[in-house]
């Protein structure tokens, strides 16, 4: 499981040093922080094994090298624990670097119940969660919701199941090179 990179970048965002060399540091290893993801960005247009292990040595270089600022030193010891899970996309450059897309409609789903006050029995929660989920994939599949229940309810099937549509979709943009067994 690969994690998100913006998430990770928040961390540090969090920092707040009151020293003014402190607040160097930071702002420098910000920069360097965000042009590192801006390579791995790159590479997973143009992947290769030389990239990958030049990336691999980058990474290491930017999340061990002592600041002298003890939080940051902190912060990146801990990012580089996470190195695994960071840097799959090495290995895998279809996946993305961040989960913002998937956080976005889960908010989505939390201010819709919040406005709701929540259902009220658990066979409620089971339809919202079903209708949510239909409204969410037709959504990314460029299909009317609307169109999509109508169909279902009248029976026409005019419109294919969501099933073939994305087994349609997918076959046209297969898992990457990288998925495939040896």
């Amino acid at each position: 499981m690969a994690l998100c990179w913006i998430h990770e970048g928040r961390h540090y965002k969090k920092l707040s040093p009151f020293i003014p060399c402190h607040q160097k540091i930071l702002d420098h290893f910000l920069e360097q922080f965000w042009e590192y993801y801006r390579k791995l960005l790159a590479y997973r247009c143009a992947p290769s094994w030389d990239k990958a292990h030049q990336l691999e040595l980058e990474f290491w270089k930017l999340f061990t090298s002592k600041t002298g600022y003890e939080q940051l030193d902190e912060r990146k010891r801990l990012t580089a624990l996470k190195v695994d899970e960071l840097l799959l996309v090495l290995e895998h450059p279809e996946l993305p670097l961040h989960n913002n897309p998937a956080e976005l409609a889960a908010r989505n789903m939390v201010q819709r119940r919040n406005i709701s006050y929540a259902t009220q029995t658990q066979q409620g929660t089971k339809a919202w969660d079903i209708f949510m989920s239909l409204v969410d994939t037709t959504h990314k599949l460029g299909i009317s919701f609307f169109e999509y229940i109508r169909d279902r309810i009248s029976q026409v099937e005019n419109v294919p199941s969501l099933g073939t549509i994305i087994r349609e979709k997918s076959s046209s943009n297969p898992f990457g090179w990288s998925w495939m067994p040896q």
